[in-house]
């Protein structure tokens, strides 16, 4: 099946969301949109896509939707809420949750689906405001193979690392995965730059040299020039990586299973967010050394 310049739907206008649905637009596609705040729109409405007035219009007149937002209760809501997707889809319609969310709301997604003759697919991103903008996406997708096989090309406007990761709910544990390798990580690079600053160093030149090598990672190559910037714009938000977090450490709880580094990860990002930085980008996390400095009167 070729659902190329076929009608896609798009729910959630956020930092990512916005650049994704016009990378659709720019391959060919008609798109409708819908987010909470139909500002967010405006720019896409000029551009050609077409607004709708909730997720259950948009599933009357949409095969393909596909939903970009916050929070697993923005995803409940607009799958199961009174305007909701499944209050208005059709049978034989496709729906991809590129949110990240929990691998138990992607299986209620799948089954519910399924009852309708609808097709699920649970499919987070990974890469940031640069990824979506550029379309170079990782994408790890869970639920059937087929429906996988026959999105591959929708994906494929929107990332370059498509992998199908097996049943539903496979692809937010992968992504989960993803968060888990991030967090620990995001302590180690903004602590050596926090280091190589208390050492007189300059930042630019220790990350000419250490960037490349085996210190080298994606946040390290991305994130720290922005933080030698001083730019805490968010390519992906405090708030929502601390979300992220959570559901990691509660899924590893099920598993009865101990993630140190995130949980530490966690401790220093929810105390950001307590100071205030909660929608700065998750780069901001070098900011806690000289917060905790002034806490402690330094």
């Amino acid at each position: 099946m070729n659902h190329k310049k076929e009608m896609i739907g798009f729910i959630g206008l956020g930092v990512m969301g916005e650049s994704m649905a016009r990378n659709l637009m720019a391959n060919g596609y008609s798109v409708n949109v819908y987010t909470r705040t139909k500002e967010k729109a405006k720019r896409l409405i000029a551009e050609g896509a077409k607004w709708v007035e909730n997720p259950k219009e948009m599933a009357g007149n949409t095969e393909i939707i596909i939903t970009m937002v916050g929070y697993p209760k923005d995803v409940e809501n607009i799958y199961f809420g009174e305007q909701g997707i499944y209050a208005g889809i059709k049978a034989g319609s496709i729906v991809i949750d590129m949110t990240t969310s929990t691998p138990s709301l992607a299986k209620k997604i799948y089954e519910e689906g399924k009852k309708r003759e609808v097709h699920a697919l649970d499919a987070p991103v990974s890469g940031g405001d640069i990824g979506a903008k550029k379309g170079t996406l990782s994408i790890m997708v869970g639920g059937d193979r087929q429906t996988f096989q026959e999105c591959h090309s929708l994906l494929s406007t929107l990332g370059e690392n498509i992998v199908y990761q097996g049943p539903e709910g496979s692809g937010q544990h992968t992504k989960m995965c993803n968060q888990i390798a991030i967090a620990s990580n995001m302590v180690g690079v903004t602590e050596a730059f926090v280091y190589a600053e208390h050492a007189g160093l300059d930042p630019e030149t220790v990350l000419k040299s250490i960037c490349n090598g085996a210190a080298g990672s994606w946040s390290m190559s991305n994130l720290i020039p922005r933080v030698i910037k001083q730019d805490y714009s968010p390519g992906f938000f405090i708030k929502h990586f601390i979300k992220d977090m959570g559901i990691a450490l509660e899924e590893a709880e099920k598993m009865s299973l101990r993630l140190p580094g995130l949980e530490l990860a966690k401790t220093l990002y929810d105390s950001l967010a307590e100071q205030g930085e909660e929608n700065s980008g998750t780069q901001a996390l070098i900011k806690y050394w000289d917060l905790s400095m002034e806490d402690s009167g330094s």
